[in-house]
């Protein structure tokens, strides 16, 4: 007999098989039917397939880097490094080759060269790897930046901590599946050892995948729907806003803008503010997202509107009103994330927007949206930025090349 093996006996099964054996006879029962455990009649259970999106993925190479027109993912993960002072131009074009050859299997659900743990890469869940590009590192490569490239202006409701702002060379890590985004970061920081250091890390999250309606637009921690008038990638639209232009260097062209401003939210102080007041200084309704003045989301908001008594419907402080210009050249595309860590003793939250946007021209599209937010926004009472960071994102490359060939 063979240990831990069961004997048999003559005497037959015990009263505890019996009891297990007749349940899983009643569950094979109830699935033969196609009863339900509401206990209602339907189809049976082994015709019903899970749908699953863990084995999704999104193509690498391309014309453009994948994670700027891309859906956006349920998780994300930024990092900003600092170079080694020993790295020149011929080591960047050693890092990018690296690091394109591992960003292109990972998302593709394949280890990366030398993944010690392959099996946390096949679930890629829509990943996507992107790499920015900062002042210092354009600098090392000989190459000319846009005129954009550098810090933005100073603004009044600035309190930037150095910890959350610059660097040399961001990787954007997005997917559905947070142990894919930790896999893939971990395996990115490790090709990166002899040629940069980690400057920061910052981590943010929506909705998880499938819990909302696909485009549904994603709400930040004040309940506010964030990110209604967003170009639609493939647009002409998109295509102008997003796409580096003639005016950008030549190595940049089909690569873009990046902006990351790190948000702190107070959502204490905004707890005591009554929803009227809130949606006052949003310039929308909570419930909807729709313009005071409308019922929808997507409803055009009317600035001319006025209440009885004369004044605007949609006030001159509100976020929207300050965010929009009637210059339509002044536009980005935002791919923001909420982040929450919570802190140890009296405080309850430690929460805000990793607020993302793409442009072709930081200075001509992004500054002047800030200028207007930073004069009057109301909603400057309850948010503070404490980081900020301007990359180029170069274009995406072919099988073969590598990411910032155009550069290097």
């Amino acid at each position: 007999m063979t240990t831990g093996q069961q004997p048999s006996t003559a005497r037959g099964l015990s009263r505890r098989h019996l009891l297990l054996g007749g349940a899983a006879a009643g569950i094979g029962a109830a699935g033969a039917i196609g009863i339900d455990l509401a206990g209602k009649a339907g189809a049976s259970s082994s015709a019903v397939v899970v749908p699953l999106n863990g084995a999704e993925t999104v193509p690498f190479f391309g014309l453009h880097q994948a994670g700027i027109e891309t859906p956006p993912q349920a998780h994300a993960s930024l990092v900003a490094l600092n170079l080694r002072d020993t790295v020149d131009r011929a080591a960047l074009t050693r890092m990018m080759r690296i690091l394109t050859g591992d960003a292109a299997r990972l998302t593709q659900g394949e280890g990366a060269l030398a993944d010690s743990e392959p099996e946390l890469a096949v679930t890629p869940a829509r990943l996507t790897i992107t790499f920015g590009f900062g002042p210092g590192l354009v600098s090392r490569a000989a190459g000319e930046a846009p005129g954009w490239l550098r810090p933005l202006p100073a603004f009044g409701v600035d309190r930037l901590d150095p910890a959350w702002s610059g660097g040399d060379l961001l990787i954007q890590v997005a997917a559905d599946d947070p142990v894919t985004i930790a896999h893939s970061t971990r395996m990115l920081l490790k090709d990166l050892r002899s040629f940069a250091t980690i400057h920061w890390v910052q981590t943010g999250f929506r909705r998880a995948s499938g819990s909302e309606k696909p485009g549904t637009t994603m709400r930040n921690l004040f309940g506010q729907v964030d990110g209604t008038v967003n170009p639609v990638p493939g647009t002409d639209d998109f295509e102008r806003l997003v796409w580096a232009t003639t005016d950008n260097p030549g190595w940049l062209a089909g690569g873009t803008g990046f902006v990351l401003r790190r948000i702190s939210m107070d959502l204490d102080k905004w707890d005591r503010l009554d929803r009227a007041g809130r949606e006052s200084a949003l310039g929308r309704t909570l419930a909807t997202g729709a313009p005071l003045t409308g019922t929808k989301e997507q409803d055009e908001p009317d600035f001319t509107a006025t209440t009885p008594l004369g004044f605007p419907i949609i006030p001159e402080y509100s976020h929207l009103r300050r965010a929009r210009s009637e210059n339509r050249a002044e536009r980005i595309v935002r791919r923001g994330y909420n982040y929450d860590e919570v802190p140890a003793g009296e405080g309850v939250s430690n929460s805000g927007l990793l607020f993302v946007s793409f442009q072709s021209d930081v200075d001509r599209q992004f500054v002047p949206l800030q200028q207007r937010l930073d004069t009057l926004d109301l909603l400057n009472e309850w948010t503070t930025p404490i980081g900020s960071a301007v990359f180029a994102i170069p274009p995406g490359c072919s099988p073969g090349g590598y990411i910032g060939d155009t550069l290097f």
